[in-house]
């Protein structure tokens, strides 16, 4: 995975790449906890391509416990300077954690994978819960993906529609609506011209 896109940038990622950050990771970090099966107070989270660990933040104001992971060392360094020693330098390709994990996530990042039923049957060998991770279907088919993911040992898969937008920050009375409407048909049409899947696999034994 290539970093020089994303050095230059480390210093104030999550300020600058997302209109209104608070609001947005702040909703991915609930989406996390609660989609699938739900995490505990004290689960641990790794964060692959966690950036500068802006979602740690919020992650950590619910209860649960963050590790990150990064290719590029300017944002370790960022993520290090915001989090402290939670933070790893390693390639979501080959990074794997030094303890089990109660869930994985890896966002706007997917595409990273050099294999990605691979990085999938490796992320399930050290994630005893769930992973989490975003998914644009314009992008990757669906079905291919959840085929990927059966053949990786992920058994069930549930989908939930992202209506927040990265590059506009909605009015804070449309909030409470936007994320309701994400439990509804109609988010999924919506999903033919823009925002993403959340995509949380685990297994059978998990609800």
């Amino acid at each position: 995975m290539t970093t020089e896109k994303y050095d230059p940038q480390a210093e104030r990622w999550t300020e600058t790449a997302y209109a209104d950050a608070d609001a947005y990771l702040a909703h991915r970090a609930r989406q996390v906890v609660e989609l699938g099966p739900r995490l505990d107070r004290g689960d641990v989270v790794l964060d692959l391509a966690c950036g500068d660990g802006g979602l740690g933040e919020h992650l950590l104001r619910l209860g649960v416990g963050y590790r990150g992971a990064d290719a590029s060392e300017a944002m370790v360094e960022a993520a290090r300077a915001r989090l402290g020693e939670r933070i790893d330098h390693g390639d979501l390709n080959a990074y794997e954690p030094p303890e089990p994990v109660a869930a994985t996530t890896v966002f706007r990042a997917i595409y990273y994978a050099e294999d990605r039923e691979a990085f999938f049957g490796r992320a399930a060998r050290f994630t005893t819960r769930k992973l989490v991770f975003d998914l644009n279907p314009r992008q990757f088919a669906l079905e291919t993906v959840l085929g990927e993911l059966r053949r990786a040992g992920w058994e069930r898969v549930e989908l939930r529609p992202f209506l927040f937008p990265q590059r506009h920050s909605p009015p804070r009375p449309l909030r409470p609506l936007l994320a309701a409407a994400e439990r509804t048909p109609v988010a999924r049409l919506a999903l033919r011209w823009r925002f993403t899947y959340l995509v949380a696999a685990f297994r059978g034994t998990h609800s």
